[in-house]
């Protein structure tokens, strides 16, 4: 899999910026609100996080792969 330049850096922002300001977020409404379900929201969040992750790398491998 290669992605376009404009997937790849949402993909990216998405994974560095969103992700962990979410997970901070809800951890910080957690400890005042008690959210419902709230192992299994954070577990969620990591695997797609993890999934995003994996597929950027691929595409970065396919990237330089092509580019030598």
């Amino acid at each position: 899999m290669k992605m376009n330049d404009k997937m790849y850096e949402f993909l990216k922002w998405i994974l560095i910026t969103v992700v962990p300001a979410l997970i901070t977020m809800l951890g910080v409404i957690n400890t005042v609100v008690a959210i419902p379900n709230y192992d299994i929201i954070v577990t969620i969040i990591g695997a797609v996080a993890t999934f995003i992750g994996s597929c950027i790398g691929v595409s970065t491998a396919n990237y330089r792969k092509a580019a030598k």
